[in-house]
């Protein structure tokens, strides 16, 4: 099985996975506060982002999907991070604190808190996504009040991905079929496939776009059941919500050292 088949079959059991117990509302307000507080964390304490680190380990626990998974997927983010803020430490030069005889600069600490951050968020989104699919995320967007020109930008987007990978797996298949046995093409050949592939997708779009219309299509799709509210959804959302914001606010590694002196 090629990369494209194994792509395919991931982003089709994307909505079959296990859902969550709680309304998918719930988690998508949990998940949304919880990147307002890790966003907005001081870049110079990054220490305030390790407590933050509780909902990641403690929820995908809770939901059965283990947090060593969702800890190895997010490291695929990593090196993205690690581009964005390795210049740190060149540019802001000026010592922050010594450890010992080695000094930290402002620009390390500045370095260590995009790292966590974008660790933990991406996190975040790995068990909203995991726990309730990209269906539920979008109703549950709907009803919380999202435009519904961006939710239906983003939902048509994430239904028709399959459609441009399919294409792809048929002029793959087409590909190996001719090329008795060859496994390696030149640059020009990889540039026709690749502009063959845009133009037979704007195709497939056009027709998409056209069936749409002749069925009604206004501009806005209709929301599902973004699942029902119960106690414990309540309950659910409001403890996560208060520890998140203790969390956020609170200095724990200030407060524990003035408690152990």
């Amino acid at each position: 099985m090629g990369q494209l088949e194994k792509t395919y079959q991931q982003i089709v059991r994307l909505d079959n996975s296990r859902k969550c117990t709680y309304s998918s509302p719930a988690i998508l307000i949990v998940t949304l506060l919880y990147l307002i507080c890790v966003l907005s964390v001081p870049i110079y304490q990054p220490q305030k982002l390790i407590w933050l680190a509780a909902y990641p380990i403690v929820a995908s626990e809770m939901e059965g999907i283990g947090y060593g998974r969702i800890f190895l997927r997010s490291l695929w983010i990593l090196p993205l991070i690690f581009f964005i803020g390795i210049f740190n430490p060149f540019i802001e030069t000026e010592i922050a604190f010594r450890i010992g005889n080695v000094a930290i600069s402002r620009g390390w600490l500045s370095f260590t808190s995009i790292l966590f951050r974008g660790l933990l968020s991406f996190q975040a989104i790995l068990i909203l996504v995991g726990t309730t699919g990209f269906i539920e995320i979008f109703n549950s967007l709907r009803k919380i009040g999202c435009p519904a020109v961006l939710t239906t930008q983003l939902l048509l987007t994430y239904r028709y991905i399959s459609v441009i990978i399919d294409q792809a797996m048929i002029m793959k298949r087409a590909r190996e079929a001719r090329g008795y046995g060859r496994k390696s093409y030149p640059l020009k050949m990889w540039g026709q496939f690749i502009g063959q592939l845009l133009v037979l997708s704007m195709q497939r779009a056009t027709w998409i776009h056209r069936a749409m219309d002749a069925r009604g299509f206004d501009g806005t799709l209709p929301t599902g059941n973004a699942g029902k509210w119960t106690k414990s959804s309540w309950l659910w959302l409001i403890v996560w919500c208060v520890i998140i914001i203790c969390l956020r606010f609170i200095d724990f590694s200030t407060l524990i050292k003035h408690l152990l002196l």
